[in-house]
């Protein structure tokens, strides 16, 4: 009776939790980085939260600071525009950068991509600042009009190496303006990277000195730090700098100057020798990679000869294909590259690496888990027995101790601290920023498995409505990821591109279809996408859709649908194929091939999953877009975009909208100014898009509204 008495308790004590609110879920806290401290004793964290009355996404830094089971996170900045903190070698500072810095030429300065006029007087530029982990207040050791675009500490702690655009002075600025005005040179007016370096000592003796803070109109003159030299210069812009363990080499990942992937050349490795700097005027970089992929996470290894790096997209073996990230290392004497546990079927998302190790959190399914290896040639062998998602892992050179985050469907994002890799089991939370879902009933969820018509097994996840586990013939929204290599699993992610947890919390049965081109099953499965860009995952999909219909488990009365990027892709195919939708929501996906091969920002899998370029395979581009079968369409659509997306031209958008509205067929787009492909400038627009679509998916949908 006792034992009955306490299941009761139990069972009444999660009924009467409250179901997680639309507020809530959108203020919950992110994280952008973690770090640990050289000797492990420290933790420091980048955090990201919606600042509502701002209108901007709060990004800050913390500290912790615990030993045993103890201390709690410090709040270290409060700008809210702090980001990509960096431990000194010696543990003495931080640095991070801030676009906080808003004390600058008060006239029109070239647009840092293209060229272009603007007043940036109220808008700041990335720069590196400095805080004392012990105390004190951050303090500026950069200055200028170029934002910094990736800096690294030397291993001796004494200098910052910093990369700008290649600086102008005021004469340029002045000539450019006086000729061009405020027309756009696209490409031509593009310029590259310049790496500074600059001495700790003179950056401490910059922040105190009188004179350093008070310019003269001189000194605007070169519109540079004082105390700098330059060490290297580059055609492309640098995304990545990091000093090799022994000092002795300074590593940078290039990238294309206006950030698009149009050639393979532009995204690569290279690497400067240190040992003479102070003797030239400028270092030749070497380039170490040579391949048609795009690298990225370079590391250096404990032995200051070969670094670590994954890959976005392409391949590092010949000519271009899309792989899942698999860990490679690169000698940066010879160049020869080598992958890491080949016989690993799934992709390494994430790494850090120690003395003689590399531990990784890599996805097989729908779960993503820690792993370690400690030779090229070894198997990934897993660590810990939690299920669930681990990212953004961070080691420490002089520690065994790890720091990661780790979510699953239960439990929200935290930050955890274990004593080592082989105590995983063990570790402790030291953040609880998201405690509030612990006291919400959240949805439950698992794994569902269906045969496609070729005979592939395909899985994804249900996430079911707080009290409906297993329940049988409910509403159904199938929530399509983007990507297409990515994969849904065991996780919480709270934000307006990830929301199945509320829409399973108003009522729906989600689910989240890893189809073909999703990661974690192989790169054959990641492949078969090619050529048949949505028709092939499109299958997969309609597949797993009738199998839960016929096993009892979705209401087909009751079936809608959504995405965004190449979710949307999907569903604005999907509702050409079938009418049994009674919903749909739809953000930033294109529904014809050409124009968005010639806008999207990542030109390379375009091309690749449709076979080739326009010319190339004009039938495919026909045959696999969305608007020449948009006559079949009867399902009700809502469309979302952001006004500048270069990803999926907002013309996209507009495209559909008006198929849509002359077919009578109703709709309604919404588009957010100043907004990319990520709705990451203003959080009221993420906040009103899920709120929206909600309302569109109950209107349409026909679940009721929960109280």
């Amino acid at each position: 009776m006792l034992v009955f008495s306490l299941i009761t308790t139990v069972a009444t004590f999660a009924e009467n939790k409250p179901r997680l609110t639309l507020d809530e879920f959108f203020n919950s806290v992110s994280f952008s980085s973690l770090e640990l401290s050289p000797d492990g004793g420290s933790v420091v964290i980048g955090t990201e939260r919606a600042d509502w009355d701002r209108k901007i996404f709060s990004k800050n830094i913390w500290l912790y600071r615990g030993t045993g089971d103890g201390g709690t996170p410090i709040q270290l900045t409060q700008s809210g525009h702090d980001t990509d903190p960096k431990w000194s070698p010696d543990g003495r500072w931080i640095a991070f950068l801030s676009d906080r810095q808003t004390e600058k030429d008060d006239s029109a300065t070239a647009d840092s991509d293209n060229g272009s006029e603007k007043s940036d007087k109220d808008e700041g530029v990335d720069q590196i600042y400095l805080i004392d982990p012990n105390g004190g207040e951050a303090f500026a050791v950069t200055r200028g009009e170029e934002e910094v675009h990736a800096f690294a500490w030397s291993a001796d702690s004494k200098t910052l190496y910093f990369a700008t655009r290649n600086p102008w002075t005021k004469g340029q600025k002045d000539d450019y303006r006086k000729q061009w005005k405020d027309v756009v040179q696209y490409r031509t007016a593009e310029r590259g990277d310049t790496i500074f370096a600059l001495d700790l000592a003179t950056a401490l003796a910059n922040h105190t000195s009188a004179a350093a803070k008070e310019q003269s109109d001189t000194d605007k003159e070169s519109d540079t730090t004082p105390g700098t030299r330059v060490i290297s210069n580059s055609p492309l812009r640098l995304d990545e700098l990091l000093t090799s363990p022994d000092g002795r080499r300074l590593a940078f990942m290039t990238n294309a100057i206006n950030k698009r992937e149009e050639k393979f050349d532009d995204v690569e490795i290279y690497v400067i020798d240190l040992t003479g700097e102070g003797t030239r005027s400028t270092e030749s970089p070497r380039r170490i990679t040579h391949n048609q992929a795009v690298e990225k996470n370079p590391r250096w290894a404990s032995d200051s000869r070969h670094i670590f790096f994954t890959i976005d997209v392409g391949d590092v073996t010949g000519l271009y294909r899309d792989l899942q990230p698999h860990l490679y290392w690169v000698d940066s004497e010879s160049g020869a590259v080598e992958q890491w546990s080949k016989d690993f079927i799934g992709p390494v998302e994430h790494f850090a690496v120690t003395a003689d190790t590399v531990v990784t959190s890599a996805r097989l399914g729908t779960e993503v888990q820690m792993y370690s290896a400690s030779k090229p040639a070894q198997s990934l062998r897993r660590v810990g027995a939690w299920q669930g998602t681990y990212e953004m892992i961070s080691t420490a050179p002089h520690s065994p101790r790890v720091a990661f985050v780790y979510s699953s469907l239960t439990k929200p994002a935290e930050i955890y601290l274990a004593d080592s890799a082989a105590d995983l089991d063990h570790a402790r939370p030291i953040t609880s920023f998201n405690q509030l879902f612990t006291e919400r009933d959240l949805p439950q969820g698992k794994p569902y498995r269906w045969k496609a018509d070729d005979g592939t097994t395909v899985e994804g996840m249900l996430i079911y409505p707080p009290g409906k586990f297993e329940a049988k013939n409910l509403p159904m929204f199938t929530f399509i990821h983007g990507g297409p290599a990515d994969a849904d699993g065991n996780h919480v992610e709270a934000d307006w591109y990830q929301w199945g947890i509320l829409a399973a919390t108003n009522g729906w049965l989600v689910f989240e279809p890893n189809y073909r081109g999703s990661s974690g099953y192989g790169d054959k499965f990641l492949m078969q996408i090619v050529p048949a860009i949505v028709s092939r995952p499109g299958k997969d999909i309609l597949e797993g859709v009738d199998a839960l219909v016929k096993d009892g488990i979705a209401d087909p009365d009751h079936l809608t649908v959504g995405g965004y990027s190449y979710g949307g892709y999907m569903t604005n195919w999907l509702i050409t194929q079938s009418t049994r939708w009674k919903a749909a929501v739809t953000g930033a996906g294109a529904v014809e091939h050409v124009g968005n091969w010639g806008n999207d920002d990542t030109t390379f899998d375009d091309a690749y999953f449709l076979g080739g370029r326009p010319w190339e395979a004009a039938q495919r581009y026909h045959d696999e877009a969305a608007i020449f079968q948009i006559d079949k369409v009867r399902t009700p659509t809502h469309m979302v975009a952001g006004a500048d997306d270069i990803r999926v031209a907002v013309l996209e958008d507009y495209l559909l909208e008006h198929a849509l509205y002359s077919l009578g067929i109703p709709n309604k787009l919404l588009v957010f100014p100043g907004e990319g492909h990520s709705l990451d400038k203003n959080p009221w627009h993420g906040k009103i898009k899920v709120r929206e679509e909600l309302k569109w998916l109950q209107k349409y949908g026909g679940v009721p509204t929960l109280e």
